[in-house]
């Protein structure tokens, strides 16, 4: 039916036939157009035209010969062959039976097999050209079809070596099925019995599984592994050697925060002093050098912020503080807490700009003293500004730990616990490199330095209001608030150095710079360094400190409390000059002696 229906239409190949022609003798030459530039170079002349017309005969009667193949013989017999028996159908074209074109198409209906096969073979002038083709899909009907195409080749082609057949494939949308597994390799039953790991607990008596699970080893082997010697030498860095290594950091950093406050306190007035005298008695003015500049531009920092919080009404902020809830508590001491971090990480650029000033109006020439004078003028009122700013930060946030710890409902304790878990929960599950831990251990030893400075607000408020025994409950609430500060600090250091894969040895080298940084010797990175300005603290002590003192001046006429005021002044004075320079000697002792360790330990290591 099929070959009957594609009886309209014919496939020719009198295209290939046209555009190939050869000569009579024995040579075999491939007739091209003169466009052609391999004809052109040959050199080969058209055949006569009694040639041509014999050669067109020999066509027209090979095509009559063979059989017409239908424009989708594919589809059309796959379509009808329902029985399931081979149909074939197969046209040839043989264009030139010696030398010339030969074209294959056939069908394997039940199989759905397609092959195509061409052959061209061509001697011209030596040149030779010989290009096969097959689109194959397999089963036993494939062979068949490729040894019947192989023969027709070799008759065709004379004495020439037939071209090796390609291997049959398998067709992508084909019907032909790939043969499975046995069933005795598909046997689910027999592969289990085989293997007893894989034995199901059903079947298994209880007893047999309580047995099993006796002897099988470590009763815990199915939620853990074994461990390795980097493993315990992680969980021991994690309790004992980074805690030590942590704190020893932070202690350090917390003295030299407080000896940066001492050097305000007792060096920066001294200086001023000697430089006013000096001018008093030459009587002549010489240009400021910067570090000049720089003291004369803290100290008026120092004072109007000492003036300001001087109006301040601490027992009315107090009393709105103890007012609130324990919650509301919280969420302002929280609050506060972060304004002054932010507060912090901004003033030390606030004042690098402003003794970036200083050092350019002490060198800049005559021409260009205005310009500087404003700079530095503009500069000197942002860090005012901001130092005022964060002066009353730190006073509000003493003020509410004072609320706590005088507070008789255990909320200072409910305050430091959910402060400083939440303090853990926001730094401990987060991604930290090495250098946000070292900018953190150095922001922990500020924020120690900031909870001595609140103490002491406290003492100073229970000297001038508690009544009763007061002095052994402040030393308990303070070192409570110590201890918690401390164990946190820990904790979450240890956590980060766990999960961030930190080694102690690390801090080791954040001390290193530390002291180096503290005998003033070159790193290389300077951003790396411990940054504190402490005049928003000093503020808060001298206006916490000033009512204290004169609570305790006698009454008397105003030469003898002008006697007495000098007099504590002094005093004052020289307990923190000595505070000073005993903490700073050590300081400077500890930080040659530990920077020295670590170049023989270095040259060690180094020299192994």
């Amino acid at each position: 039916m099929a070959l009957r229906s594609s009886g309209n239409r014919k496939l020719s190949f009198e295209i290939l036939g046209k555009t190939r022609s050869l000569e009579e003798d024995d040579r075999s030459l491939l007739y091209r157009s003169t466009s052609d530039p391999i004809g052109l170079q040959s050199g080969v002349a058209k055949p006569s035209r009694n040639s041509r017309k014999k050669k067109k005969q020999k066509r027209k009667e090979a095509i009559a010969d063979s059989p017409v193949i239908s424009e989708d013989p594919v589809a059309e017999q796959c379509g009808n062959d329902s029985s399931g028996t081979l149909v074939e159908s197969t046209s040839e074209n043989y264009g030139i039976r010696d030398n010339g074109n030969v074209n294959r198409i056939s069908c394997v209906g039940s199989a759905s097999v397609v092959v195509v096969e061409e052959s061209v073979c061509q001697n011209v002038c030596g040149f030779g050209e010989l290009r096969q083709r097959n689109v194959i899909g397999g089963g036993e009907e494939m062979a068949a079809v490729a040894s019947r195409a192989e023969e027709d080749r070799a008759e065709m082609n004379g004495s020439k070596e037939p071209l090796p057949p390609a291997q049959p494939q398998p067709v992508v949308n084909g019907n032909v099925a790939n043969k499975l597994d046995t069933a005795e390799s598909l046997d689910w039953k027999r592969l289990m019995s085989e293997d007893p790991n894989y034995l199901y607990a059903v079947h298994k008596s209880p007893a047999k599984y309580f047995l099993d699970e006796m002897y099988s080893g470590n009763s815990l082997r199915r939620t853990t592994t074994l461990g390795s010697e980097k493993e315990r030498e992680r969980v021991y860095d994690t309790i004992f050697r980074l805690p030590w290594r942590c704190e020893v950091l932070i202690d350090v950093g917390f003295f030299v925060c407080f000896d940066a406050f001492l050097s305000l306190l007792t060096i920066m007035p001294t200086r001023i002093l000697i430089k006013l005298w000096r001018f008093l008695t030459a009587r002549q003015f010489k240009r400021l050098s910067a570090a000049e500049l720089c003291d004369f531009g803290c100290f008026l920092v120092l004072a109007c912020g000492v003036i300001l919080l001087g109006q301040t009404d601490i027992s009315l902020i107090y009393h709105m503080i103890r007012g609130q809830g324990t919650i509301k508590l919280y969420m302002i001491y929280n609050v506060l807490e972060i304004i002054d971090k932010l507060c912090q990480s901004f003033g030390g650029d606030v004042f690098e700009t402003l003794f970036n000033s200083a050092e350019g109006l002490a060198t800049c020439s005559q021409e260009n003293m205005k310009f500087w004078i404003r700079r530095f003028v503009s500069d000197q009122a942002l860090a005012m500004a901001f130092s005022i700013l964060h002066s009353f930060i730190l006073l509000a946030q003493a003020i509410a730990l004072s609320t706590c710890i005088v507070a008789h409902n255990n909320a200072l304790f409910a305050l430091l616990v959910s402060n400083n878990f939440a303090e853990i929960k926001s730094n401990v599950f987060k991604r930290f490199s090495k250098d946000n831990i070292h900018n953190l251990a150095y922001a922990d030893s500020v924020e120690r330095f900031h909870i001595s400075a609140f103490l002491l607000f406290v003492l100073a408020q229970n000297i001038l209001e508690a009544q009763g025994p007061w002095f052994e409950s402040f030393l308990f609430n303070a070192f409570v608030v110590f201890f918690c500060e401390m164990l946190i600090d820990i904790i979450k250091h240890s956590f980060l150095a766990k999960f961030n894969g930190i080694k102690p040895i690390e801090y080791s080298e954040f001390l290193e710079g530390l002291c180096k940084q503290t005998l003033n010797m070159q790193t290389e990175d300077s951003k790396k360094n411990l940054t504190f300005v402490p005049l928003a603290p000093a503020c808060v002590v001298i206006r916490v400190l000033t009512p204290v003192y004169a609570a305790h001046l006698p009454y008397s006429p105003l030469p003898w409390r002008l006697f007495w005021i000098i007099f504590l002044i002094s005093v004052t004075y020289v307990m923190l000059t000595s505070l000073k320079v005993m903490i700073g000697m050590g300081l400077q002792k500890h930080a040659t002696w530990y920077v020295n360790r670590c170049r023989k330990r270095k040259h060690h290591l180094h020299f192994d």
